[in-house]
């Protein structure tokens, strides 16, 4: 699969072929057998019909005089080679001279794969490069300019896009000193050192020269400078003014930077030639500079949840294989193939420790290129990836990946990151370093999707306004959660309780009472969230009547899975969460203070909701959150020897002296209609609560305030 990023050749193209005979036909003409070897298995000439393949003569021998036709193509795609018998043919006395001294062994040219398929059919698919740079700042395409220019003229003619480069007044001639410069010239084909640039040494160009054409010379004649980045540019010899030819160096690649300005011609005609005609074709797409916004079909598809789960299906197994791929192209996601993905054994080990440097910053770094997604982050490091795209991922990517997903490249192209699993040990839960590592993402702006087998929607990771933890939220739900105000329900995993109507009309309520206010956590626009542990129990009472309410569901999940030493009661996620987050057991305290409630709803609850009551007092008592009403449902005598004996001692023992306020922020309430009450006063302003408000003996208000 590695071989998808080989960045040695374009897969339009062969490596440059080497003469293995050589035979003089004439004075101006030979034959040559040339042997091309090392050929990319990506090569599209392997796939398409031979009558599309060409061989393409450098433009060196070209500028010279020299031009070579493909007579006869052998094309091994098991052996990766070819060979090609090449009519090598004289244009003037200086072709002559440089023919006399090429020897075996000289390389001369390449294959070029002129696939239909790759052919720029859309004006607009170059026009849309004018005014764009590589990350090197080189323009993307452009004729005499970054921004283009009047003199690139582009058409349709017979389905396929066009474009005329306007010529400039004269011709290239050459100086005497060429004569002495041909043998190096000769001798360099037998390596691999680029002259041409030394070649325009012995070039000058003559402005008032005609570009007119005779039989027996070469005619050079240029453009203003040309940038190609984005695709191969190939000479339309029909389109040229009638009595002209173009040598076979007719290819512009795609790495040509304020050259491609000469163009090497020969025939007969009177007529100067005003144009040259080039067509296009595309590079392989990761290859293309192709901005993510210009990606349509791709931008359907990811909106389509079906194509990403099918997507998905086509990645390699077993499914504790890791595997990643990235995808720049919409066509390429549709037409995904198990081959196309990237696949890595599982390795679970521990690392040294700093007692051992050297070492564990060696493991570290092999740990890094083993994984699935590494070949395709440093190929958008090294500019080999040029294209914006996604990553597709079985599992969320390792935290040790984290220096290459912010590095200033990856960035730039990553355009959203697709998993399956959050966890490479533990499938569906998160760790802290998991969770770091999101937070960093959504700080660089890269979006994070969960593509969920267990809800079958597509979850985005989203964090609201002013918070460090975040939700993956469904994608219709993103905006109604940034907007939205997190009423939550603590109480135990074991007990449903009877409090399934009375919230039901609490919540009712909630939303008839946004309609009368204007507070800014509670006004006709904002939107109602309900958040839980996600367990059975009370937690399932509450995401069940949030559900029904059109209230966006959430949980924040911990993995209660059984432990040797364990004493909790395995939790089953209950079926009414819409979004959610999900910790590894070790983090249940980072947890629970990642709930970030504006109105939490204490039920029945044991242990874990004692717990969740000390951190919401701690919470207001160091004013890390304001002070809102907390509402305690149930009977006053429950509340009574679940606090008022702890709130008790405290004030005994001086320990809260300052803070006994803490107690008007707890409301003990039976129904719905008394809570309401309270919630009202609140959202008024006429709620006694606070640093300035009551004090209440029991440690919470245990009848209605007066309000």
């Amino acid at each position: 699969m590695e071989s998808y990023l080989d960045s040695k050749n374009y897969d339009l193209t062969s490596p440059d072929g080497r003469i293995t005979h050589l035979a003089r036909i004439n004075e101006t003409t030979a034959e040559a057998i040339v042997f091309i070897e090392n050929i990319s298995p990506r090569f599209v000439g392997f796939q398409i019909p031979l009558e599309c393949v060409f061989f393409n003569v450098k433009s060196t021998l070209a500028q010279i005089g020299i031009d070579g036709t493909g007579m006869d193509y052998q094309i091994d795609a098991k052996n990766l080679c070819a060979q090609v018998k090449v009519h090598l043919k004289c244009l003037g006395a200086l072709a002559v001279e440089l023919l006399n001294l090429i020897q075996v062994g000289a390389t001369i040219g390449r294959l070029f794969a002129a696939d239909d398929r790759r052919r720029v059919r859309n004006p607009d698919y170059l026009s849309r490069m004018f005014g764009r740079s590589d990350r090197n700042g080189r323009p993307l395409l452009s004729l005499g300019g970054l921004h283009g220019s009047n003199d690139l003229i582009l058409d349709k003619v017979d389905g396929r896009t066009i474009a005329y480069l306007t010529l400039q007044n004269g011709r290239f001639l050459y100086e005497p000193s060429i004569h002495g410069f041909i043998p190096t010239l000769a001798k360099s084909l037998m390596t691999k050192m680029r002259v041409r640039d030394f070649l325009r040494l012995h070039q000058h160009w003559e402005p008032s020269a005609t570009r007119n054409i005779s039989g027996d010379d070469v005619l050079l004649v240029r453009t203003l400078p040309l940038h190609i980045r984005t695709v191969f540019g190939r000479v339309v010899n029909n389109l040229l003014s009638p009595g002209y030819q173009h040598t076979t160096a007719s290819i512009l690649q795609p790495d040509t930077e304020a050259s491609g300005d000469i163009y090497e011609l020969y025939g007969q005609s009177k007529r100067e030639l005003t144009d040259i005609p080039l067509e296009f074709y595309t590079l392989e797409p990761y290859r293309e500079h192709v901005f993510f916004t210009d990606r349509d079909q791709l931008q359907a598809s990811l909106e389509n949840v079906e194509s990403l789960f099918k997507a998905f299906k086509t990645a390699p197994e077993p499914i504790d294989l890791l595997t990643a791929v990235f995808i720049v192209k919409g066509e390429q996601m549709l037409n995904l193939q198990p081959d196309a993905w990237i696949s890595r054994e599982k390795r679970m080990h521990d690392f040294p420790g700093l007692g051992h440097g050297d070492r564990q910053a060696l493991m570290v770094e092999r740990y890094i290129e083993h994984q699935p997604c590494y070949p395709f982050l440093k190929a958008i490091e090294d500019g080999d990836i040029t294209s914006q795209g996604i990553l597709l991922t079985r599992y969320f990517p390792s935290p040790l990946t984290k220096r290459m997903l912010l590095s200033d490249q990856v960035q730039r192209l990553l355009k959203g990151i697709y998993f399956q699993y959050p966890s490479q040990g533990y499938q569906n839960y998160f760790s802290s370093e998991d969770q770091a590592l999101l937070h960093d993402l959504e700080k660089f702006a890269i979006p994070v999707f969960w593509v969920d087998s267990q809800s079958g929607k597509v979850l985005q990771y989203v964090q609201k306004p002013d918070r460090d933890s975040g939700l993956f939220v469904p994608l219709n739900q993103v905006d109604k959660f940034l907007r939205s105000t997190l009423f939550g329900i603590y109480g135990s995993n074991l007990l449903a309780g009877n409090f399934e109507t009375e919230l039901r009309s609490l919540l009712t309520g909630i939303l008839e009472m946004r309609k009368l206010m204007s507070h800014p956590l509670l006004s006709k626009d904002t939107p109602i969230a309900m958040v839980t542990g996600g367990g059975p129990g009370a937690m399932e009472v509450g995401n069940r009547v949030a559900k029904e309410l059109n209230i966006l569901s959430c949980a924040n999940i911990v993995d209660f899975g059984q432990r040797k030493e364990s004493v909790v009661n395995e939790q089953k996620q209950n079926p009414y969460i819409e979004a959610k987050m999900t910790y590894r057991l070790d983090k249940l305290v980072e947890r629970q203070a990642e709930f970030h409630l504006d109105f939490p709803i204490f039920l029945t609850g044991g242990i874990g909701t004692d717990f969740e009551y000390c951190l919401e007092e701690v919470r207001r008592k160091v004013g890390s959150v304001p002070s809102n009403p907390i509402m305690l449902f149930g009977e006053l005598e429950y509340w009574h020897e679940k606090i008022t004996s702890r709130y008790h001692c405290n004030l005994k023992a001086g320990t809260i002296r300052g803070s006994e306020w803490i107690s008007n922020c707890f409301y003990c309430v039976q129904t719905a209609e008394q809570a309401l009450l309270i919630y009202k006063a609140f959202f008024e302003g006429t709620l006694p609560i606070g640093k300035n408000g009551p004090i209440y003996e029991d440690g919470f208000c245990a009848s209605l305030p007066p309000l």
